[in-house]
């Protein structure tokens, strides 16, 4: 339990710090992180965007469109990991930048249902929308149609966490008066969150 809180305390932190230093350049360099395969989620960053643009610190879109931008610098890496390296390579090596095989299989699926519309689909979707980007590149996916779909899935991604944040800071202004450390609570609520998606992809590395 206290590991669990110090890994919380240090997500907390190292989020509200960046964005707090930072404002969109930080946004665009977490979800840049989180793009490439690090366990940083867009859960945890973009709510509390959110809750900076209610404090009046950030603009609404420029937070979102941070997010996009961000989320399609984090995908160039893999994808090119996957265009150079093939599905060998990452099957083989793909622990080493914490991708599991689970992962990998997970994405591949929406590929194959979707073609190049699972590049925008899973830009909407927890966990997956991470690891996209490597069957996007093993596949050969043309890079205008990859990126493309990617910033327009993420953007909307983008808007709809970082509108989630600027409604629980008007929930917080609404009962401050009843409870005055109900902002602390939303932004603990976010890390728990992250340490939950953490926890989840470790889990599949083991069972890889």
């Amino acid at each position: 339990m206290e590991f669990i809180n110090t890994l919380l305390g240090a997500l907390v932190g190292f989020i509200q710090g960046t964005i707090t230093t930072l404002g969109p350049f930080g946004i665009s360099l977490l979800m840049a992180i989180e793009s490439c395969n690090i366990p940083l989620p867009s859960e945890a960053i973009l709510p509390f965007a959110g809750y900076m643009v209610n404090k009046g610190e950030l603009n609404f879109h420029v937070a979102a469109i941070s997010g996009a931008f961000g989320c399609v610098l984090g995908s160039i890496p893999s994808y090119y990991l996957g265009f150079w390296g093939g599905r060998s390579f990452v099957e083989k090596y793909g622990k080493y930048f914490l991708v599991s095989h689970k992962d990998l299989e997970e994405a591949d699926k929406w590929v194959d249902k979707y073609g190049d519309w699972a590049f925008f689909l899973c830009r909407m979707l927890p966990v997956v929308r991470t690891f996209i980007s490597l069957p996007a590149g093993i596949l050969r996916a043309k890079k205008r149609v990859f990126f493309t779909l990617t910033f327009l899935g993420s953007l909307i991604w983008s808007y709809v966490l970082v509108y989630v944040g600027v409604k629980m800071g008007e929930n917080v202004e609404a009962f401050k008066h009843i409870w005055h450390k109900f902002d602390v609570a939303i932004v603990a609520i976010i890390g728990v969150l992250g340490v939950l998606y953490i926890w989840k992809h470790i889990k599949h590395l083991k069972e890889s």
